[in-house]
């Protein structure tokens, strides 16, 4: 790595340093079997960890909450976040990104007994989503008037929802399936009403950093590596061919 670039910075300290999920299936999920992590967003971080040192197995993974995320790149605790994080206007005073690497939409989680076919079905009802998301404030700012509910984790709203303490879950339809597939007595309902673009966040003093890992994410769109990564974690929930990879857009 180049001398002075912060990639050279983690190849001499040894190990990169990612915020990610351990309970969102699919994305950032700790398997009970082996105790490892998995996942999408895993194995994201695995293929800049590649690209640093050769080997993918060269991070050090901190479970974080979707609060801790900014504050955690913020302070420089963690190198770099990848945890379902939408890419939005108010997020970029705050940290940087990478180019978008999954592009998902808000949808709708309801027992399967239930009459509920989308958002607009909820007014003055009780929806579940983690602080700190936009899943959140979409469900804060809905003019149907939801109540919103907001836990620490999505996996407390799924134990709220089966309570029946709450009437329905909405976030990115990626963490729907994730729970979902743990419980088949709940279902996803309705289209996608929000885009979500995930990037990876990463603190605003590493512009070079930012750079590095575009060109990691670049590589992976090119040589297919995105389209196995996809079909390995999400190909059968999602029930259909691969869709192509987000196209990059650069701030510079």
């Amino acid at each position: 790595m180049p001398q002075g670039s912060y990639m050279r910075t983690i190849q001499e300290r040894g190990k990169l340093v990612a915020g990610v999920s351990q309970d969102i299936l699919l994305f950032g999920y700790q398997n009970p079997i082996d105790n490892q992590l998995e996942g999408f967003d895993i194995d994201m971080v695995k293929q800049v960890s590649k690209a640093i040192f050769g080997d993918e197995n060269h991070v050090e993974y901190r479970a974080i909450t979707n609060a801790q995320r900014i504050p955690l790149v913020q302070n420089g605790s963690v190198d770099m976040v990848a945890l379902t994080m939408t890419i939005n206007c108010e997020r970029w005073q705050q940290v940087n990104f990478s180019s978008v690497y999954y592009d998902a939409g808000q949808r709708v989680l309801v027992p399967r007994n239930s009459h509920v076919q989308s958002l607009q079905d909820l007014g003055g009802k009780k929806v579940c989503a983690a602080a700190g998301t936009t899943s959140i404030d979409n469900i804060t700012h809905a003019p149907n008037h939801p109540v919103p509910i907001a836990v620490s984790e999505f996996t407390d709203c799924m134990v709220l929802l089966q309570q029946g303490q709450v009437d329905a879950i909405s976030t990115d339809d990626t963490i729907l399936l994730g729970l979902a597939a743990q419980d088949p007595s709940l279902e996803v309902v309705g289209s996608k009403f929000t885009a979500e673009p995930y990037g990876m966040a990463i603190g605003q003093s590493h512009p070079e950093f930012v750079r590095f890992v575009n060109a990691v994410l670049e590589k992976m769109r090119q040589d297919g590596t995105w389209a196995t990564l996809y079909n390995r974690w999400l190909g059968r929930a999602s029930g259909g061919q691969p869709p192509n990879p987000p196209g990059p857009k650069y701030k510079d």
